[in-house]
């Protein structure tokens, strides 16, 4: 665990105490377990935006594409009586894809990522609205899939199945991202990207294989947002989830610039901003207020991110100094 890690799981007891001391309804059962839920949901996504982030590039669209895989996985197994299992693998195959198309228009037509993930924004949440003629995606009255929510939304020992999936994947994804030939070469990407192709590195093939991360664990969590919303309205399911998904990245110390990281971070970062939300709820602070929440997050987290890094360079610049000073006196 990195210093960073480490301060940010302080900040987190910190929080925490905090909000239990204020208002001790924060250490029930219910609401931890409710909490853990929902840091599982929001984990899963952050941990695909991470791997886009790492990479210098950014993606916005992954609230419209919660909407609407959400909506089409909902449609297939409520509507058209797909099996659940068939109709989970397509939806993480459609995911797959649109990770795959964000990933070739950014590397081989050399788009900015942020326009090509604005217009997923934008056409992704169209489509849903489209298709469902703006009205709502569920599930008839009586309908159920008992092994699908228990999977989904069901707990193991009072512990939420979608905070076992987390970890799960945090674990798999831990492994790529810092112990593995390509988690390395995602480094090398963000640090500086045509260094790494002078030395070798096929850098196109690696973004695309980020994004496609991101589109894959992002139609999951659409599935497990679905099976714990049991509805869908296209116009607002999934709004904002982007930013959400930015922000623990950000606060797990992904650096925007790319190259910097670790996946223990952005975990925290999840688990930081669910406190957060949970402290609005239980002090009463008007809903209204999540957002601008949100933003002075983000804001914070890239201001703290930046200033660090100046400190860094000053540092390094002062030691070599000294090295150098050292070693013309030893002459």
């Amino acid at each position: 665990m990195s210093k960073k890690d480490l301060g940010l799981l302080i900040l987190i007891l910190v929080v925490g105490a905090i909000v239990a001391i204020i208002n001790p309804r924060f250490l029930l059962p219910i609401n931890l377990a409710n909490t853990s839920n929902l840091i599982g949901l929001f984990g899963i996504l952050s941990i695909g935006q991470a791997f886009v982030i790492i990479t210098g590039g950014i993606e916005l669209s992954v609230g419209s594409v919660v909407a609407l895989l959400g909506t089409l996985f909902i449609d297939f197994i409520a509507v058209r009586e797909v099996g659940w299992p068939l109709a989970f693998v397509l939806i993480l195959f459609l995911g797959a894809i649109i990770g795959l198309v964000h990933g070739w228009l950014i590397t081989r037509l050399k788009l900015q990522p942020f326009v090509v993930t604005l217009c997923g924004l934008l056409i992704y949440r169209g489509v849903a609205r489209f298709y469902t003629a703006d009205g709502t995606a569920g599930f008839a009255f009586g309908q159920n899939f008992p092994e699908l929510e228990f999977l989904t939304a069901g707990r193991s020992y009072g512990v939420p199945n979608s905070f076992i999936a987390l970890i799960v994947i945090s674990i798999v994804m831990w492994v790529v991202l810092h112990r593995s030939v390509f988690g390395r070469y995602l480094y090398a990407i963000g640090k500086n990207e045509e260094a790494a192709k002078y030395s070798g590195i096929r850098t196109g093939r690696v973004v695309i294989a980020a994004y496609v991360i991101c589109g894959v664990l992002t139609a999951l969590s659409a599935i497990y947002f679905a099976m714990y919303t049991r509805s869908i309205s296209p116009a607002s399911h999934g709004q904002f989830y982007e930013l959400y998904a930015i922000a623990a990245a950000v606060l797990g110390g992904f650096s925007l610039r790319g190259g910097e990281g670790s996946l223990i971070g952005v975990i925290l970062g999840t688990v930081l901003l669910q406190e957060l939300q949970n402290l609005v709820n239980l002090l009463g602070i008007p809903s209204s207020l999540n957002f601008a929440v949100m933003g002075g997050v983000i804001l914070i987290g890239v201001l703290v991110d930046q200033q660090w890094g100046v400190f860094r360079e000053r540092r390094l610049m002062v030691d070599a100094t000294r090295k150098g000073v050292a070693g013309q006196a030893a002459k």
